[in-house]
């Protein structure tokens, strides 16, 4: 089971009232686009949200973390640290912010 937490404007969308998602079947090797694709199939309504629906590519406002490591710009095909493959840390997405 891969753990994933949302922001809460994809919990809204996604009509969740955890902040954790628990992810089953998640394809091995476990990537950050394994992940999403797994969350994209259970939750359809997020298809778009988290990546462009064209080039697949994580959107820009968006951020990926695991082990107090932001994975954002690391490749989307790499493995995910093996505490989040065995469930002991989450897969964290969040929305970024900017301003200034």
């Amino acid at each position: 089971m891969i753990r994933v937490i949302l922001p809460a404007h994809l919990r809204t969308l996604a009509r969740v009232d955890d902040r954790e998602i628990a992810l089953e079947g998640v394809v091995e090797p476990v990537t950050a686009r394994t992940v999403v694709d797994a969350i994209e199939a259970t939750y359809p309504m997020l298809k778009g949200t988290i990546r462009d629906h064209r080039t697949k590519e994580r959107r820009p406002m968006v951020r990926f973390f695991a082990c107090e490591r932001d994975l954002s710009h690391d490749p989307i095909d790499d493995p995910l640290p093996e505490e989040v493959v065995t469930g002991k840390e989450p897969f964290w997405i969040v929305g970024a912010m900017s301003g200034g």
